[in-house]
């Protein structure tokens, strides 16, 4: 069984998690092009590699980062996104 660790909760099977895909920057609403907007919204990096990603430890509604090698398949370590505790 897979185990990823909460920031909150512990190590916790991975069952109890919901990914919401990867951490990338908002582009600012008041000056970004239909472009810049269009690449934001359709557009990912699927290339394997460490990738910072949005997790929720469901039975909590704990939202965290987690920072994952997609071409190893391991979880390099797991925080709250900054300004959050």
């Amino acid at each position: 069984m897979k185990i990823l660790t909460c920031p909150l909760n512990g190590p916790r099977p991975v069952s109890e998690f919901f990914y919401w895909g990867e951490l990338r920057p908002m582009p600012d609403p008041a000056t970004a092009s239909d472009d810049a907007w269009a690449d934001y919204v359709f557009n990912r990096n699927g290339a394997p590699g460490v990738k910072r990603e949005w997790w929720c430890h469901t039975p909590s509604n704990t939202w965290f980062i987690a920072e994952r090698d997609t071409e190893k398949d391991v979880v390099l370590k797991t925080y709250f996104y900054p300004g959050e505790e």
